[in-house]
């Protein structure tokens, strides 16, 4: 008998397939009002749920670019430069070219904009533990296990050109 996980059988299949209770719309669903929460909790703040991503990820150094933001957003680079804007004219980046190569422009917080940002954590920390209400902390271990699979099967097909499966081509796309 094979236990090899990724040796079994396709779990959805044309007889059992229901978009609305696919993991992707439950995922989908599940981010887009986790978004909504964190807009809600960051109207006193000025500024939403996408743009408090997007300071994160400036604040913590895993997107000093446009272009990284991109990636790991998978915005477009129209809606980047619009985000980056608003957030610029809030005050709370600046754009600098890069020492190291002047075609650079590198992303970085303003003396406003860190001032920001430990209002930020508690933010998620908030709308995290609402969303996780009865879950124990090694049901929550294991979700992000879970997901934690589904981000290297989907990083496996991408770095797969032979895969047949194709990638919705805008986030939040729900299959």
């Amino acid at each position: 008998m094979n236990t090899d996980p990724r040796e079994t059988v396709p779990l959805y299949t044309s007889e059992n397939y229901k978009p609305e209770e696919s993991i992707g719309r439950l995922i989908a669903d599940v981010s887009g009002r986790l978004l909504s929460a964190f807009d809600d909790e960051m109207t006193g703040m000025g500024i939403t749920g996408a743009q408090w991503v997007i300071l994160m990820r400036i604040a913590n150094g895993c997107g000093s670019t446009a272009a990284e933001l991109c990636r790991f957003s998978r915005y477009d680079t129209g809606s980047m430069t619009r985000m980056l804007d608003r957030l610029e004219e809030k005050g709370l980046i600046r754009r600098a070219r890069s020492d190291k190569d002047r075609r650079v422009i590198c992303l970085e917080l303003t003396e406003a904009g860190r001032d920001l940002y430990p209002l930020l954590p508690p933010v998620a920390i908030k709308v995290l533990n609402a969303h996780l209400r009865g879950f124990t902390r090694d049901e929550l271990e294991q979700f992000k296990g879970f997901l934690n699979r589904m981000r290297a099967n989907s990083e496996q097909l991408t770095e797969d050109p032979a895969s047949s499966v194709q990638r919705p081509s805008r986030p939040g796309a729900a299959v």
